[in-house]
């Protein structure tokens, strides 16, 4: 067996509650961004880029109290090349066991020109700006935006700056998934070979999937030195998402044979933090998606059976345990009680709070009674949708009636709790899913636009649950919502309502200063 504590050790950095969260709609809670950034701590991922505080109050107390709460994970924090953002940053990350400063500038020639610098100039500005950075906090990190389309001899000129000011990691990012795994490979090799100190710090990869090759581009670059990755939970991220921490993980660990690298990631965590991640930022993972996917697993060709009843390694290359997945899928039902159910959950990944369970065992209870069989995806519906619940939402839905026809428009009758008053409508629509969100329309006036409208069956069967994801847009903010039911109308307005109440904590919020805001978005 081969020694892993011998292998060259690639840290993971994960941007799940950062670059993750600037995907359209993937907008976490307060809580919600505690949560997942503790999971990631126990999961054993190096680096957290718990946000980027200068943004807004928000983004500035979360940052502040992961740092408070991390065990053993570094917690950093995005700033750009400016003085006000890099103390921004230290103000929130200094209360961390390992704090970590990450600062960031556009060298790319198209990006230069947006803070409308020279070379020499931007070349200053990286000097300074890290140099203060180094001086607050012994862990700097430092990137150039757009690195890939950077011309080499200046990205050359300004790493080696950043290494003099202090940087001790240098992250090389893709931003706009431009590059190709030999590209991404020889443009590290090209940095260790031609900057002086390059072998005395960590080079990054930070990769996006514009063109599907962010996992090929990250393992290339680690094979040609680079040794930290920076990756989010189910590849989250903004347009086509980053590289996805579960596949660079398992990558590494299944073919360790021409990889071999180590990491500390416990692997049997990887599945509950992609459900978790998945239910908070209402971004359901595709079926067919590598490693975490529900088809992951699943074989339907005859000769793909046949297989893997004879010996599973014939077509699968890891086992389902490895990520934390249980596959013995046992049913339960209206008999069983809070005990099985605590233990069924324990098994799925999920270890609630003696509220959270009887909140959950209720909900249980009540889809037993509609259902023949309760199956484990019935179960993490249940947990993610009982997760998208708030004791202080402004809406709550609480009955809803559809009378619908083959012929002419359908009509609902609603009773929704706002504000904690019932208010009693009723409308009609083109369909009864239409009919149900014109009820909420007339009760909650708004101007949100619906940008995505998806159904999925939870399980086979007709008595299935539904998810129903949901997506609006107005005035720039853009929020999901989810819910899950055996009622498709019921689950879709369910998930209307949540998105909209995310639309109103979203409208309280004090808006970041619109050049922040641009550059968020923007991404590294």
């Amino acid at each position: 067996m081969t020694d892993k504590s011998a292998q060259p050790r690639v840290l993971i950095f994960d941007t799940t509650l950062r670059d993750g969260e600037q995907s359209p709609g993937a907008t976490m809670t307060h809580d919600e961004k505690l949560e997942i950034a503790g999971l990631l701590d126990e999961m054993g991922v190096d680096i957290i880029e718990a946000g980027f505080p200068i943004a807004s109050e928000g983004d500035f107390a979360a940052v502040t109290e992961i740092a408070k709460r991390a065990r053993t994970s570094t917690i950093c924090g995005l700033a750009r090349a400016q003085i006000k953002d890099i103390d921004r940053c230290w103000e929130a990350v200094k209360h961390a066991r390992s704090p970590r400063i990450h600062t960031f500038i556009g060298t790319s020639p198209l990006h230069r020109a947006i803070p409308n610098l020279d070379m020499d100039q931007m070349a200053e500005r990286i000097h300074q700006t890290v140099t203060h950075a180094r001086n607050l906090c012994d862990n700097v990190q430092w990137s150039p935006m757009d690195a890939t389309r950077t011309e080499h001899d200046y990205l050359c000129r300004v790493v080696e700056i950043a290494i003099r000011a202090g940087a001790t990691t240098i992250n090389i990012p893709d931003t706009v998934g431009y590059t190709a795994p030999r590209e991404s490979a020889a443009l590290i090799a090209m940095l260790l070979a031609r900057v002086p100190g390059a072998d005395e710090i960590i080079f990054a990869t930070h990769c996006h999937n514009d063109l599907g090759m962010a996992t090929a581009n990250a393992l290339a670059a680690v094979e040609a030195g680079a040794r930290q990755i920076e990756c989010t939970i189910n590849g989250l991220g903004e347009r086509a998402g980053n590289t996805a921490l579960e596949e660079v993980v398992m990558a590494m660990k299944v073919r360790n044979d021409i990889m071999p690298y180590a990491t500390r990631i416990d692997t049997t965590k990887i599945m509950n933090l992609s459900r978790r991640v998945a239910s908070v930022s209402g971004f359901p993972v595709q079926f067919n998606k590598a490693i975490v996917g529900k088809n992951a697993f699943l074989h339907e060709s005859g000769i793909h059976q046949d297989g893997v009843l004879k010996n599973v390694e014939t077509f699968e290359i890891m086992r389902p345990e490895d990520i934390g997945l249980n596959q013995k899928n046992l049913t339960m039902g209206k008999h069983s009680g809070r005990a099985a159910l605590r233990s069924k959950l324990k098994e799925l990944g999920y270890d609630l709070a003696d509220n959270q369970l009887n909140d959950v065992f209720i909900r249980f209870k009540a889809l037993a009674d509609r259902k023949k069989e309760v199956y484990d995806d019935d179960l993490i519906a249940l947990v993610a949708d009982e997760a998208t619940m708030d004791a202080h939402d402004h809406m709550v839905l609480k009955r809803l009636r559809v009378i619908s026809g083959t012929d002419g428009p359908q009509e609902a009758e609603m009773t929704l709790a706002i504000d904690g008053v019932d208010h009693v409508i009723d409308a009609t629509g083109d369909g009864p899913v239409d009919a149900a969100f014109n009820c909420v329309k007339m009760l909650f006036p708004h101007k949100a636009r619906l940008q995505l409208y998806q159904v999925a069956a939870v399980t086979e069967g007709t008595d299935a649950q539904a998810t129903v994801t949901v997506r609006l847009e107005e005035e720039g903010r853009i929020v999901t919502g989810q819910s899950a039911d055996t009622d498709t109308i019921v689950a879709s307005t369910k998930a209307y309502v949540n998105a909209l109440n995310k639309l109103v904590v979203r409208r309280q919020k004090t808006a970041p200063d619109t050049d922040v805001k641009s550059v968020h978005y923007a991404g590294e």
